[in-house]
Parts: C-alpha cells; sequence; structure tokens
C-alpha cells in the first residue's frame, strides 16, 4: 500500500493564491480566527477523497470553520502542529451535530484543537481501532450548559486509545466512551467539564494517569438502562482526581444533572471496577461514591428494561490517597453531613448509597483503604439510619487484567499493575 501525504497549505487552497505570493497565508482577523472559505471546502475535499494510510497535514493556525468535518474513510491520520497551534475553531458553526466525526475505522487524529463546536467536539461511533492522541476540545468560554454536550465522544467502538489529550467546558462529559469495549484511557487532562472522564456502559476499560479537576465529578463510571451493552470490567487507577468542585451546568434532563457538585470517582450500577492507586482530594461532596440507579434521581419515563441490573456489584477501592473532601457537600447529602458530623465535620472518604439487590447474598464490595471509612447513607429508608460500616475490609476473589489494545494499536499497550 502506498502511504500518500497531504499538506494542506493555507497559501495553496487560497482563493486569492494566484494574487498573492506562495508565502503568504490568509491573515487571522482581530479575534486571532483565519477566515477562509477556500480552506475550509479543501479540507472536506481532502478528507472525502482520502485512500487507505494517508496522512492529511493541517497547518498551524486557528481556522474558523462553518460545517463539521467528516471522514469515513480506513486508516487515515489526520495530523496538526499541535493541539494549541492548529486550531479548528466551530465558532461560527451553522451545520453539522459535530466538529470533527469520524466513521471509518483505523483512524488516528492528533495535534489539533477543536473549539467551540455547536454539538460534539469530536465523535466516532461504530468504529475500530480509533485513536486520539493530543487533541484539545474546548469550550472556550467555560462552564456553560449552552456549551456541546461531549468532548471526545467516541460509542460503540472497539479497540480504542485515548492518550495526552485535554478537555474543557463539556456540558456533558469532556471524554466519553459509551457502549464500547477494549478501551484504554490514559495521561489526559479534563477541566471545567460536568463530568470529567465517563465510561457507560462499556467492558473493559483501563483509565490510568488522568488529571481530573475542577469539573463537577471527576471520573465517572455509570451503566444506564435501556442500552443493550452493560458495563463490567473497568479499571480506574493512577489518577488525579482533585478539587472537582464545579457547579453541575449540565442540561436538564441530562442523566448527569443528577452528578453532584463536588464529586471525585463515582461508580454507577456497573460491575466489576477497580478503583486503586489514585490521589482523591478535596471533592467537597466525597472522593469516592458507590450507588445503585435508584440513587441518581435520573428516573426514565419509559421504566426500565427488565434484564437492566441496577445494583452495583463485584467493586474494589483499595489503596487510595485521599485527603480533605466531604467538607461542604451538595444537595441532600450537605443536610446528611451536618447531622452526623456537625458543622466542621466531613462526610467519609467513601459512600455507599445502600442499595443491594435482594436476590444476592453479598455486593461483594471490597473496600481498603488505611484508615478511610465508609458511610453507608441508607438509600432505601432515605437516609434514615446512616452508619459507618467497617464490613467492607475485604479482598476480592479475583483482579481484572489489563486491557491489551489488538490489531492495529498492538503496539501500544496499556500499563500493566
Amino acid at each position: 500500500m502506498t502511504v500518500r501525504k497531504y499538506a494542506l497549505s493555507a497559501c495553496a487552497v487560497s482563493a486569492l493564491m494566484a494574487l498573492a505570493a506562495c508565502d503568504q497565508a490568509p491573515k487571522a482577523g482581530a479575534d486571532g480566527l483565519i477566515r477562509d472559505p477556500a480552506f475550509e471546502t479543501k479540507l472536506q475535499e481532502q478528507l472525502l477523497d482520502a485512500k487507505a494510510g494517508d496522512v492529511i497535514t493541517i497547518p498551524a493556525g486557528k481556522y474558523l470553520l462553518t460545517k463539521t468535518l467528516s471522514l469515513a474513510v480506513d486508516g487515515v491520520t489526520i495530523r496538526g502542529a499541535g493541539m494549541d497551534k492548529t486550531v479548528l475553531s466551530f465558532a461560527g458553526q451553522v451545520s453539522g451535530g459535530e466538529g470533527v466525526n469520524v466513521t471509518g475505522n483505523g483512524v488516528t487524529v492528533e495535534d489539533i484543537g477543536i473549539e467551540d463546536a455547536g454539538g460534539n467536539g469530536f465523535k466516532a461511533n461504530g468504529v475500530k481501532d480509533l485513536t486520539l492522541r493530543r487533541v484539545r476540545a474546548e469550550w472556550t468560554a467555560g462552564p456553560n450548559p449552552k456549551n456541546g454536550a461531549y468532548g471526545l465522544y467516541p460509542v460503540q467502538t472497539q479497540n480504542l486509545l485515548i492518550e495526552d489529550c485535554v478537555v474543557k467546558g463539556a456540558s456533558d462529559a469532556g471524554i466519553y466512551v459509551g457502549q464500547s469495549r477494549n478501551i484504554v484511557v490514559r495521561n489526559n487532562r479534563a477541566e471545567y467539564n460536568v463530568a470529567g472522564i465517563e465510561i457507560e456502559n462499556s467492558i473493559g476499560a483501563d483509565v490510568y494517569g488522568n488529571t481530573a479537576t475542577n469539573n463537577t465529578g471527576g471520573i465517572l463510571v455509570f451503566n444506564m438502562p435501556n442500552i443493550p451493552v452493560s458495563g463490567i470490567g473497568t479499571r480506574v487507577y493512577k489518577n488525579q482526581v482533585f478539587a472537582n468542585n464545579t457547579k453541575n451546568f449540565a442540561a436538564e434532563g441530562a442523566a448527569v444533572r443528577s452528578v453532584p457538585a463536588g464529586s471525585g470517582v463515582l461508580i454507577n450500577s456497573n460491575d466489576g471496577v477497580e478503583i486503586f492507586d489514585n490521589d482523591i482530594h478535596d471533592n467537597k461532596t466525597l472522593n469516592v461514591g458507590i450507588s445503585s440507579y435508584y440513587s441518581t434521581g435520573y428516573q426514565n419515563k419509559t421504566g426500565i428494561a427488565p434484564n437492566f441490573d441496577p445494583y452495583p456489584e463485584q467493586i474494589y477501592v483499595t489503596g487510595n490517597r485521599f485527603k480533605g473532601g466531604g467538607d461542604a457537600p451538595d444537595g441532600q447529602l450537605g443536610v446528611l453531613k451536618l447531622a452526623m458530623f456537625g458543622l466542621k465535620g466531613r462526610l467519609p472518604d467513601v459512600l455507599w448509597d445502600g442499595w443491594r439487590n435482594p436476590k444476592v447474598k453479598s455486593p461483594e464490595i471490597c473496600i481498603d483503604n488505611g484508615e478511610a471509612e465508609v458511610l453507608n447513607i441508607d438509600g432505601p429508608n432515605k437516609y434514615a439510619n446512616p452508619k459507618i460500616d467497617a464490613s467492607f475490609r475485604c479482598q476480592p476473589k479475583t483482579r481484572l487484567p489489563a486491557v491489551v489494545l489488538t490489531g492495529a494499536l498492538a503496539d501500544k499497550p496499556a500499563t500493566a499493575n
């Protein structure tokens, strides 16, 4: 296969190329944006005409685009000069639901910034072997319910690597991986989103080396009802999850609207989850929360499918380093904290809502983090009898294996324990 590289020169595609010297790229306006319709047209043409093995390079500059950029070809790389050097701004977007939309397999997107998309920053649907590397997705005006829902939004993917990316300002999740399997999310920074990083209804995910701060909730591992895939087998480790205290700005009706401001790591209705060797601190509501669907406050109008399991089971939280947090809880947990621990006290580092499957002997929740305590908030009885519960100090029967990327990503292994 012949590998072709396209260097997309702003000079070469400018409508003014006949009048300008080849070393004169279109100039940016006072706002720093380059307005060049011919550039946008040429870039989309290259994405449409690409062949497997092509590398489409986008030069440094901050380009104002008006439409979603779409790539449906397998085996293509989109490469910029750096996430802060090659910036695709969709502040003037008039059509399309995403900034960049990919439906091809084996695609790599790297070293670009995607700003102010009208919908999601980047979306990939139903693809295999996707790599997102050093991609920045941001809404530059900060937290706002009018921002797009997701920064990086791969859904129904298989064999996925997201690394060294930055996400800011998403009104749902900065990095969202849904209904996918064989996933590595590592060394990213998520800040000022409602959810920093969310793994939802997915199978086999390693989330490590990330920094989640200034979000409403730092890292979420959720199962939602009425979705064909049930999530299981997520490891969250060696992350920095701190000061996620931004007020929840999700749109009305969004599931993450139920996430209390000040949440570190949240597990909801998911099975087979390990949270270990993380630094988790100064999240004002809770550092780690384990809950069922019944505690979300998000009740689907159509009910839940008969085969949906709303209870978290086989959960292992160990060896994490906690500090601060729980001192100014959001919502009902603030009332609970005041009643149990007084004005100057704080909630324990790990909270469990107390919902358990009556058909199962044990939820197999094992929590061991030194002196850190676990509070059972007694959700089924509307917090009537919350208590510190020491019964969770146990060891799991087995440990989850590391995620191993395969195929085109096999040379990029996840870090072992």
